[in-house]
C-alpha cells in the first residue's frame, strides 16, 4: 500500500490573507518554502495529494475552471522542484446551497483518493489550518497535523515517520 500527505489548500498551499476565496491567479501566493517542503514529503515516498473545499463555486464567485487554472499554476510551480501532485480533490459545494458528501469534514474526498491511490490510512496524514480539517482526518482514519495558516510546511516533515 502507499502513503500519502493530503493537503488542504488555502492557508496551507496558499496564503489566503483573510479573503473569503482566492480564485485569481495575482492573489495566489504559495506560503514560505512550500516546493522545497514538498519535496521532502515526497522523497520521504508520500504521495501528495491535495484536498479542498471550493465553496464559491456554488455560491457563483469563480467557476470550476478557474478553481482548475489555479491548480494548473501549483501543478507548473512544483515541477521546478520536482515535485507532482498526485491529484487534486476539490469540492464545488456550498452548505448555503444544501447538503453534499465530498466537502470538508467529511471525509469522501480523501477516502476516493485511497481507494485510487490504494493508500494505507495508518501511514497517511491530512495537514490543515482548521479544526474542521482535523475533523476531515480523524472521519477518513489519517492523522491529522494543524499547521498556522499561511505560514507554510516547514516542519512537518520531522512529523511524519
Amino acid at each position: 500500500m502507499n502513503k500519502a500527505i493530503f493537503l488542504d489548500r488555502d492557508g496551507v498551499i496558499n496564503d489566503d490573507e483573510g479573503r473569503y476565496y482566492v480564485f485569481r491567479k495575482e492573489d495566489f501566493k504559495l506560503t514560505p518554502q512550500l516546493g522545497e517542503q514538498l519535496k521532502v514529503l515526497q522523497d520521504k515516498g508520500y504521495l501528495l495529494i491535495v484536498i479542498t473545499n471550493q465553496g464559491g463555486v456554488a455560491r457563483g464567485e469563480y467557476t470550476l475552471a478557474e478553481v482548475e487554472m489555479l491548480n494548473g499554476e501549483l501543478r507548473k510551480y512544483l515541477q521546478a522542484f520536482g515535485v507532482k501532485l498526485a491529484e487534486v480533490y476539490a469540492c464545488p459545494h456550498h452548505t448555503d446551497y444544501g447538503k453534499c458528501l465530498c466537502r470538508k469534514p467529511q471525509p469522501l474526498m480523501i477516502q476516493k483518493a485511497m481507494a485510487r491511490f490504494n493508500v494505507d490510512p495508518a501511514q497517511s496524514y491530512f495537514v490543515g489550518d482548521r479544526d474542521s480539517d482535523m475533523q476531515t482526518a480523524g472521519a477518513a482514519g489519517v492523522t491529522g497535523i494543524l499547521v498556522e495558516r499561511n505560514a507554510g510546511l516547514k516542519g512537518i516533515a520531522a512529523l511524519v515517520k
